[in-house]
């Protein structure tokens, strides 16, 4: 019903444009036909081919009727029939043509509406996917986590429990006991160390990304072999699988510090060196005054190196480089080291970063400490120049 409806709309269109002219006296068919032609245009492309064409055998038979003599569907002249003749075909071609357009651009108009259909739908399955990936990672993440906080916590807690157990099974000391003395005070020395390396470790997780400097604590004049040896001697079990090189130069002054805190930043670096760096490469530990009032202790390695654009991150907490694993899958990082090593040095005035190394290859940590005042350094015990290799 409604589809016979626009034909009748549609050849009833006519009847205004004739009614207009008449009024106006216009009887020249040249005046008559464009305005029919535009009707046939607009209902094509309002209502497409069909209706077009009613309206175009509407506005043919009001052309010859009203517009070509004589008046009525009579056509005597030659020149009329010409003109009716094309008249029709022209209002014929142009409402297929408008009506062809009009299905183009509606054609065109759903083909963008069913791109703007998938695009969405790809966009949500993409979305769904991100979100699949990233929980993927972020699982992996905290296992990657746990098992580092793991060994990280699990390292000084059995060396606490061996000595413990060392100690209750000894029991009370005696002259005649299989334990002596000193080899108490030696386990009752590496509980006191562990638990310190355990404290600072469990501070670092909560206190590492701090701006606000705690103030420094125990400071006193050390000497920088006893450092390094110090250090060294705690990552004995770690670079045993390296060649360690060691030179300090025997005018070095002492430097102001806690001892136990620069112990453990050494130990961080040795460790840090020691897990990328392939096996059977040197580290090299180095050690010398920087002008009057600092000393540089540098730890250097034969390792992949950082990219200079990550120097300043890895000392982000929980940032790692990406795509560097170490060589012993039972000591993975967890990115917690150096941000740990940074606020220790940086308590006591000091400062670390990462330098290019002379060789170009590897990984150079350089640790900067402020000198000891004169009066602390007097009581300092020199030990003899440290230049050692294994």
């Amino acid at each position: 019903m409604v589809r016979v409806l626009k034909y009748v709309v549609a050849a009833a269109t006519v009847a205004p444009i004739v009614v207009v002219l008449r009024l106006a006296s216009v009887s020249y068919a040249g005046v008559a036909a464009p305005l029919l032609l535009l009707d046939v245009l607009a209902v094509a492309r309002l209502w497409g081919t069909g209706p077009a064409l009613a309206a175009a055998a509407s506005g043919a038979g009001a052309y010859s009727y009203f517009f070509l003599p004589p008046f009525g569907f009579g056509i005597e002249d030659p020149e009329d029939w010409i003109a009716f003749i094309t008249f029709i075909v022209t209002a014929v071609i142009a409402g297929e043509l408008a009506s062809s357009a009009s299905r183009r651009a509606a054609e065109a108009q759903a083909g963008r509406r069913e791109i703007e259909r998938l695009y969405q739908e790809l966009q949500t399955a993409f979305e769904r996917a991100s979100e699949a990936e990233a929980a993927r990672r972020n699982e992996q993440l905290k296992a990657a986590l746990l098992d580092a906080l793991t060994h990280n916590l699990r390292t000084p807690l059995t060396s606490i429990k061996a000595s413990v157990t060392a100690l209750i099974r000894a029991g009370v000391w005696t002259p005649t006991s299989e334990l002596s003395g000193e080899g108490r005070r030696d386990l009752l020395q590496v509980i006191d160390e562990e638990s310190d390396r355990l404290n600072r470790f469990i501070e670092g997780l909560s206190t590492s990304d701090q701006t606000e400097q705690a103030p420094p604590i125990h400071l006193r004049a050390v000497d920088v072999r006893e450092l390094v040896q110090s250090g060294l001697h705690r990552a004995e079990t770690v670079t045993r699988d390296h060649r360690v090189r060691v030179d300090v130069d025997a005018s070095v002054p002492a430097v102001s510090v806690d001892a136990a805190s620069i112990t453990e930043v050494i130990y961080i670096l040795l460790d840090n060196a020691s897990k990328y760096a392939p096996v059977g490469t040197a580290i090299t530990v180095d050690a010398d005054a920087d002008g009057e009032r600092e000393v540089r202790i540098s730890v250097r390695d034969e390792g992949p190196g950082i990219p200079e654009a990550l120097r300043e991150r890895v000392f982000e907490k929980f940032f790692r480089v990406p795509s560097r694993e170490s060589h012993d899958p039972n000591r993975g990082g967890v990115g917690l080291g150096l941000p740990i090593a940074r606020r220790l040095v940086e308590t006591q005035g000091g400062r670390i970063a990462i330098e290019a190394p002379p060789s170009g290859r590897g990984t150079m940590m350089v640790m900067v400490l402020p000198v000891a005042a004169e009066s602390e350094s007097a009581d300092v015990d020199r030990t003899p120049p440290v230049a050692a290799a294994r």
